[in-house]
């Protein structure tokens, strides 16, 4: 039993396939690959998120189109994905505020309702 529980999380995780694995398998070229996984490393840092690292291979950017064009795609994407993650988070911890607000408004009204009565 222990070793078909063992053999399926390698077999999950051997399907796993990474950012730079998928981008190559739809036909990207390798060097706009390695510059979508550096700048989506640096997309999310420069959007606050503590694991992310700045990633840029400058001379390879000014020399490499295809690096410099997924570059700028993995840092723009990966970024915005990050701060939308966050206004989204921050969304509901609002909402979740101000629904607690109207629920605690509405059974007070309900209250002096009742006692009015």
């Amino acid at each position: 039993m222990r070793r078909a529980v063992v053999l399926s999380v390698v077999m999950l995780l051997g399907g796993c396939e990474t950012t730079h694995e998928d981008l190559i398998a739809r036909g990207y070229p390798p060097a706009f690959a390695d510059g979508f996984d550096d700048g989506c490393s640096s997309g999310r840092q420069a959007a606050g998120v503590i694991t992310g690292q700045f990633r840029k291979d400058v001379p390879r950017y000014l020399k490499d189109a295809p690096y410099a064009e997924g570059w700028s795609d993995g840092f723009r994407q990966c970024q915005a994905m990050r701060e939308s993650e966050e206004r989204n988070a921050y969304r509901e911890r609002h909402w979740d505020e101000r629904e607690r607000a109207w629920q605690q408004q509405k059974d007070q009204d309900a209250a002096r309702a009742y006692r009015s009565q």
